[in-house]
């Protein structure tokens, strides 16, 4: 087929344009602005578009399908072009459903964990020579692309998110699916720039259950209040549910341990949010055969999704993890499971502002005495994400009160996080990063510098 993407440059549409290439497919594209890891990888597999910009001349009636990314606005000139001549505009969710029909639709759904639970599940498969579809939301180890759609294969495992399939179809992704198993590994507020209130960010995950085809599997996090009392209000009597929570493990010089049927089995992960995780993924895998002797086995060499508590650098007594922890319950159980594996260092949280829900000041009354546990505590926005986002300024002051701590160091530019980063000193503390952002590019050279000085 002919199919044309109109943002190509977003994480999944990059990756599923590669795939379609790889398939056999004329795959075209367009966008306005492009930034790393896409660009190298368009450019290697010869997808980047010429120029950057939105050309309504790049459609033509030989289109069989349009893909449209949530990057592109209601107006796009392409967009009103494919529009006029009457081709097939699919988002991206509805073009993998409809390439899914026959298929076992495995669908992670959740606040948070959902990346990590779907890249767990991957690995597995992966070991076990178990044939898949899939779509993720980061790079995992072992996989050229994040996303893979084929004729053959039985089964798709999707990374369902509860933001809006496009411009044009206001659903929210998940819902296009129509899972037969679905998990919901957590439910805190979020996207409140499509979710004004808690409970219509609720009301997603509510019809996200009534999405799950009939005689279906929920699978959910029974430790989550809010996922208990959805699942529990459902009203579905077609439904298996298989509740989960933390399995039995212990930590034993700095290495998390996992037992089962009197064995013990070594894990490259930690932090109970993740180990709630790998409970959810092995109760997947057992719905497709994949016995629990055989998922421990396959998942210990598991080291997490890209930004998944990523242990970026470990040397010279200079430990940094990255994180996409964003959500206020996330951050926190973030820094919980880095102290708990390093009960005896001082940690430094450094949390950037970065989506919309975070940098409105509305919203960050949430993250009220999130950091109380860390040592060292920085909050870093950067007023240009501000601007390209058409948000009012913040001013720091704000975010000492909502945050009700005083001790946080606000930062706006990176020089003055590097300054505050030298200033604390950063051997032999843990360094955490959480962000959906890049802390406005930085990268390992400047953090090693500040060790070196």
């Amino acid at each position: 087929m002919k199919i044309h993407i109109i943002a190509i440059g977003g994480s999944i549409m990059h990756n599923l344009a590669i795939d379609l290439k790889n398939n056999g497919h004329k795959v075209s594209g367009s966008d306005d602005d492009i930034h790393e890891p896409s660009l190298s990888r368009l450019k290697k597999h010869q997808l980047l578009p010429e120029k950057l910009g939105w050309y309504p001349e790049n459609i033509t009636k030989d289109i069989d399908i349009v893909i449209l990314g949530m990057h592109a606005r209601k107006d796009n000139p392409e967009l009103k072009k494919a529009q006029e001549l009457g081709l097939k505009i699919y988002s991206y969710p509805e073009f993998i459903y409809q390439n899914s029909i026959n298929k076992k639709r495995i669908v992670i759904g959740g606040s948070h964990g959902k990346t990590t639970i779907t890249s767990m599940i991957l690995h597995v498969l992966k070991k076990t020579s178990t044939p898949a579809d899939y779509l993720v939301g980061a790079q995992i180890q072992g996989y050229d692309t994040m996303v893979k759609i084929t004729n053959d294969n039985p089964i798709l495992v999707a990374e369902g998110d509860e933001y809006l399939a496009s411009p044009i179809d206001e659903r929210p992704k998940f819902l296009i699916y129509k899972p037969h198993i679905a998990v919901i590994s957590g439910i805190a507020w979020d996207h409140i720039n499509v979710f004004p209130t808690f409970d219509s960010y609720k009301n997603a995950f509510a019809q996200f259950i009534q999405s799950i085809e009939k005689g279906g599997t929920i699978i959910y996090n029974n430790l989550d209040s809010e996922v208990r009392t959805l699942v529990e209000k459902c009203g579905r009597i077609d439904l298996e549910y298989l509740p989960y929570e933390l399995p039995d493990y212990s930590i034993e010089n700095g290495k998390v341990f996992i037992s089962h049927n009197t064995n013990k089995y070594p894990l490259q992960i930690f932090g109970k949010h993740n180990l709630q995780n790998l409970e959810a993924a092995k109760l997947v895998c057992s719905k497709i055969g994949i016995d629990n002797k055989t998922f421990l086995e396959s998942i210990s060499d598991f080291t997490g999704a890209a930004k998944r508590l990523e242990r970026w650098i470990d040397k010279d007594n200079l430990i940094v993890f990255r994180d996409f922890a964003h959500a206020p319950s996330k951050v926190k159980a973030t820094i919980d499971a880095v102290l708990e594996l390093y009960p005896d260092k001082e940690i430094i949280a450094a949390f950037e502002l970065h989506t919309y829900s975070s940098l409105n000041e509305k919203f960050l009354s949430e993250y009220k005495n999130v950091f109380t546990k860390a040592h060292y505590k920085i909050v870093y926005y950067d007023a240009h994400t501000l601007e390209i986002k058409k948000m009012p300024p913040l001013h720091p002051s704000t975010i000492l009160s909502t945050f009700n701590d005083k001790e946080i160091k606000v930062c706006t530019n990176k020089d003055d996080l590097l300054k505050v980063f030298k200033s604390i000193g950063i051997k032999n503390k843990v360094l955490l990063l959480m962000s959906s952002g890049t802390f406005s590019n930085l990268t390992k050279e400047e953090i090693e510098s500040i060790q070196y000085s």
